[in-house]
C-alpha cells in the first residue's frame, strides 16, 4: 500500500490533481479541502493516501493531513459509505468538525452532504463515534448546541442546508457565542 506521495504537482482539477514522483504521475482523487490548499503547478507537494482496490478499478486518495485520511478511512468503515460519499464529508469538515459534529450527535449536520441521507448520519454516528474515541458532548436535558439550534434555524428560514453549512463554516463562531450570535453572523454570509 502506498502511505504517502512526495512529489511535483502537475496539475489540478475539481476533484483531483496529478503528482510527477520521479518522472511518474499518479492521478490522485482529493477533496475540496485538500485541493484549495495545493501549491500552484510546479509547487512540491506531500499528500497522505489511501489506496482503493475493487474488483473493477484501483484508484489514490489523498490528503494533505494525516486527521483527514484518518476520517476519510473511518467513514468506509461504515456501511454505505463509499469513497465518493467520504470525500464529500472531508469536504464538508475539517477533522475538528467532524469530530465536534460526532460529539453532538448532529444528524442535521452530516444529513446536509450530498450523499448522506439521515439514517446514513446516523449510523454514521452510531459506527464511529465509539471507534473515533469521541466523547459524547450531550447531556441529558441540556440544550443542544449554538450552532445546532443556528443551523436550525437558518433552515426554517427557507435556506438550503448547503446554504446554511457554508454560511456557518465562513462565519466567525466563538464557543461562547449564543444562537443569536451565531444566525447574525450566518446571516451576514448568507447576505453577500
Amino acid at each position: 500500500m502506498i502511505g504517502f506521495v512526495e512529489g511535483i504537482v502537475a496539475a489540478k482539477s475539481l476533484d483531483e490533481c496529478f503528482v510527477n514522483v520521479g518522472g511518474i504521475g499518479y492521478r490522485i482523487a482529493c477533496s475540496t479541502t485538500t485541493l484549495t490548499a495545493l501549491p500552484p503547478e510546479g509547487g512540491a507537494v506531500r499528500l497522505w493516501t489511501h489506496t482503493h482496490v475493487r474488483e473493477d478499478m484501483l484508484a489514490l486518495y489523498g490528503f494533505l493531513t494525516p486527521g483527514e485520511q484518518l476520517i476519510f478511512e473511518a467513514l468506509l468503515s461504515v456501511s454505505g459509505v463509499g469513497p465518493k460519499v467520504a470525500l464529500q464529508v472531508c469536504s464538508a469538515f475539517t477533522p475538528e468538525d467532524f469530530r465536534r459534529t460526532l460529539a453532538t450527535d448532529d444528524v442535521a449536520g452530516f444529513s446536509a452532504v450530498p450523499g448522506i441521507g439521515k439514517k446514513t448520519a446516523q449510523r454514521i454516528i452510531l459506527e464511529l463515534k465509539e471507534k473515533l474515541q469521541v466523547p459524547d458532548l450531550q447531556v441529558v436535558g441540556s440544550a443542544p448546541d449554538p450552532v445546532s439550534q443556528a443551523r436550525s434555524a437558518l433552515e426554517n428560514l427557507g435556506y438550503s442546508p448547503a446554504e446554511v453549512r457554508a454560511a456557518l463554516g465562513e462565519s466567525v463562531v466563538d464557543p461562547i457565542d449564543s444562537v443569536e450570535e451565531v444566525v447574525k453572523s450566518a446571516l451576514k454570509v448568507l447576505s453577500r
